[in-house]
């Protein structure tokens, strides 16, 4: 399985972007898909992911500024992050994970820089 990110950049303060992953490889129908962040100095969080039924979890950060969304047909998530604060800087993982027969398989994509600076 690998994750290809795509997007990500430089952008200013209350600007827009908007960054896709695709899965590729066997990766089974039900899973879940999303985004974490790490900036510089600090820990690996989780930005949003979402269920191949829909299901959403955003952090508290980022909620009603960022939407996720995806294509089960191609195994693609992506990531609207509107109205960008120069703390939303970080580098931006895909993530995506199952459980089958209770065995957790998680993957990461290679991440995407984003900036967010005057």
């Amino acid at each position: 399985v690998q994750l290809q990110a795509s997007g990500g950049g430089l952008v200013q303060p209350g600007g827009s972007l908007r960054v896709s992953c695709v899965g590729l490889g066997s990766i089974p129908r039900v899973n879940t898909m999303g985004w974490y962040r790490q900036a510089p100095g600090k820990q690996r969080e989780l930005v949003a992911t979402i269920t191949n039924g829909g299901k959403i979890n955003y952090a508290d950060s980022v909620k009603d500024r960022f939407t996720v969304s995806r294509d089960n047909a191609k195994n693609t998530v992506h990531l609207q992050m509107n109205s960008l604060k120069p703390d939303d800087t970080a580098v931006y993982y895909c993530n995506a994970a199952w459980i089958i027969l209770s065995q957790k398989y998680e993957y990461w994509g290679q991440g995407t820089l984003v900036t967010v600076s005057s």
